[in-house]
């Protein structure tokens, strides 16, 4: 196994390529006024020199369009060359207007044709949805001969939850859905040999996202297509969540080979993003200078949407789902985020009251709570004989494990293994492991035992996420255990919790879901965030969404349990799921109304 970047066809994106040869590009958005040509103009040139190689800005009519066309030539004057995309929901003329005078336009094929969703259920007769379907090709046409006639790329933006009720009737809200809405446009621009297009499947949910893209590309496969992808997690959030969050969804398709350009969407200002995304594609050169490694799959191994490898938990298995382990020095076993397990390197600092791990060599039953760690290379006798009702067993990632092993690895069912691994291309190494131990049979649960040299938070956050969300997300771990060069254990066992948060694994705070902002956004987005997020965040049981505006309202918010949405100047709209409740509070008191409603419907119990 080898990473190995999946080869597309070049798109030119105002003089920057993306596809084919060409480096992992890394783009943003801003959330100026597009009307605000002068502040508009200035954050293009914060985010440009922060390395944005492509800037996208929201056009929500012609005006805003012919805006984007005058930033774009007070750009040019004051030496910046960077691209700019027009971002279009509903409006096709807008997004006409966009193709004469920007360098790419983002359409969404959920909106772009179809009306604004209403999650009505409706019904088609296989005539009926061909007619729908030759009503799309005829509306798309006009805007493929503008941009071919203006050398105008185009991405097709597809966002889960914003998709047509056409298309959910037929598919529903899930990632098939969202790629035949994608599949039906890419269809017409085949036809129409243009093929200057980008493509995005994004959600707020990291799993949903995924699986999106991988079934994505095989359709794409399956009828000759080799359309670049732009990836990113739609409404990723605030602060180290939303970097965690972008890094496991973000990470584990780049880890595959897939993506051209990405977006880390964070509801900060758009120039943060970009380091960032920079992490990411850093730890993609290191996987790219990597040796190979053996991973040959285990039976019944599903790339696509993978089910979870076939593991035996031991009856003292500690919780139900993934586990977080972290190491402690002897005085270092405190209250605060909690691990499941303290690795200690001396049997005498455990305290009785949590768990922890400790030397083979020095674990005796009289030890309350205490778990012995193990070498499989040099302690098979005693993981053999040991009577403990865990038995950690460390092993070498990229090692091969021989037959011996495995069949001690087999022989103790309390058996928990951890593939442990200090350099680089440590997903690959990790996966070879994994796949070769359930291949031999071996049931066990795996946690992935990463150490890391960094001691920059944000390049760590990424690292980690990346690395174990990609393994995490194949369904071929148990557990995580991170270590980093003096990083302080609180903050490694929060990482850990947010890495299988965003994987889905393990929920342990209030989820948030928070849009980027763009000219569309229609309160303090930062301010709001950090509010809402205070006010609720010991509802660990619930994901709130706050979204800008009501095009990334009900809709994109996707599977939020409460949403926070922009309905005007001044004024909120709440959301119980995509059930409008009460609309056009007044911001002042609107945080008072959400709390309210989260009461009035007895999700106000802290879990």
């Amino acid at each position: 196994m080898r990473y190995e970047r999946r080869v597309t066809t070049p798109v030119n994106v105002g003089g920057v390529v993306m596809g084919g040869n060409e480096p992992i590009r890394v783009q943003t958005m801003t959330n100026t006024a597009t009307d605000d040509v002068e502040r508009s103009v200035e954050q293009c040139l914060r985010c440009a020199e922060a390395g944005a190689e492509l800037v996208r800005l929201t056009a929500q009519g012609v005006r805003q369009a012919e805006s984007i066309g005058m930033i774009r030539n007070e750009l040019r004057k004051r030496g910046c060359d960077v691209p700019l995309v027009a971002d279009i929901h509903f409006n096709r003329n807008a997004a006409y207007a966009a193709a004469a005078l920007t360098d790419g336009v983002r359409i969404n094929p959920g909106n772009f044709v179809d009306p604004a969703r209403t999650f009505r259920n409706l019904e088609y007769t296989d005539e009926e949805y061909a007619a729908e379907l030759a009503r799309l090709r005829e509306a798309v046409l006009p805007f493929i001969k503008l941009c071919r006639e203006h050398g105008t790329a185009v991405r097709l933006g597809v966002n889960h939850g914003s998709l047509s009720d056409r298309i959910m009737s037929r598919y529903g809200n899930t990632p098939a859905g969202m790629v035949e809405s994608v599949m039906e446009f890419l269809r017409v621009f085949v036809a129409e040999d243009f093929d200057q297009v980008v493509i995005s499947m994004k959600a707020s949910n990291v799993v949903v996202m995924v699986e999106a893209v991988r079934r994505l590309v095989a359709a794409m496969d399956s009828e000759g297509m080799r359309f670049p992808l732009h990836l990113g997690v739609t409404e990723a959030g605030f602060g180290e969540d939303g970097r965690i969050k972008s890094a496991v969804g973000i990470g584990a398709l780049l880890y595959d080979g897939l993506g051209d350009t990405i977006r880390v969407s964070l509801s900060e200002d758009p120039e943060c993003e970009i380091p960032i995304a920079r992490h990411l594609v850093a730890c993609v050169e290191t996987l790219r200078r990597s040796v190979d490694c053996e991973a040959e799959p285990y039976d019944g191994f599903d790339p696509i949407a993978p089910a979870h490898r076939p593991v035996l938990y031991p009856e003292a298995w500690p919780v139900k789902g993934p586990v977080v382990i972290a190491t402690a020095g002897v005085d270092e076993i405190t209250e605060g985020t909690l691990p499941d397990f303290y690795v200690l390197t001396d049997a005498a600092a455990a305290d009785g009251k949590h768990r922890c791990i400790v030397p083979g060599a020095q674990w005796t039953p009289q030890l309350p709570l205490c778990y012995p760690l193990f070498d499989v290379r040099t302690d098979r006798d005693a993981i053999i004989a040991c009577p403990a009702p865990l038995v950690f067993v460390a092993m070498e990632a990229g090692s091969k494990p021989c037959e011996a092993w495995m069949d001690t690895l087999k022989s103790q069912p309390r058996a928990v293994v951890l593939v442990q691994c200090t350099g680089g291309a440590k997903s690959l190494m990790q996966q070879g492991n994994i796949h070769a131990l359930t291949r031999a049979g071996v049931t066990a649960p795996v946690v992935l035992h990463n150490y890391y040299t960094t001691v920059d938070a944000d390049a760590l956050q990424v690292a980690a996420g990346a690395d174990m969300g990609s393994v995490l997300l194949k369904g071929l771990a148990e557990g995580v255990w991170l270590e980093a060069y003096r990083a302080d254990r609180t903050d490694l066992v929060r990482y850990s919790y947010a890495i299988l948060q965003a994987a889905r694994l393990r929920t342990t705070t209030t989820e948030f879901i928070s849009c980027p902002g763009c000219g569309r956004t229609l309160f303090d987005l930062q301010s709001t965030v950090k509010q809402v997020k205070q006010a609720t965040s010991h509802l660990t049981h619930l994901k709130i969404a706050v979204m800008g505006c009501i095009v990334n309202g009900p809709g994109e918010m996707a599977d939020a349990d409460y949403g926070y949405v922009g309905a005007g100047p001044g004024r909120v709209s709440l959301y119980k799921g995509k059930t409008l409740v009460e609309q056009n509070i007044p911001t002042d008191i609107a945080i008072d109304h959400l709390l309210a409603l989260i009461k009035a419907n007895e999700d106000n119990i802290e879990l």
